[in-house]
């Protein structure tokens, strides 16, 4: 006789994990680049893939 397991993944805490180490890299280019262009895209990109990483984490909480 066989029972129902339910399998449950951590897709969202490896996503919100993935995505944060993208945005800490973003937050680190705004660092290093503190007047320039550069800092506005590391502002953005950390700003983008922290966003998402929150995302990630409600679409796949169980």
């Amino acid at each position: 006789m066989t029972t129902e397991t339910e399998s449950t993944t951590d897709m969202g805490v490896g996503l919100a994990l993935a995505l944060g180490a993208v945005a800490t890299i973003g937050a680190l280019a705004m660092f290093v680049g503190a007047p320039e262009i550069t800092a506005a895209w590391g502002f953005a990109a950390a700003m983008l893939f922290a966003s998402l990483a929150v995302v990630g984490i409600h679409l796949y909480w169980h």
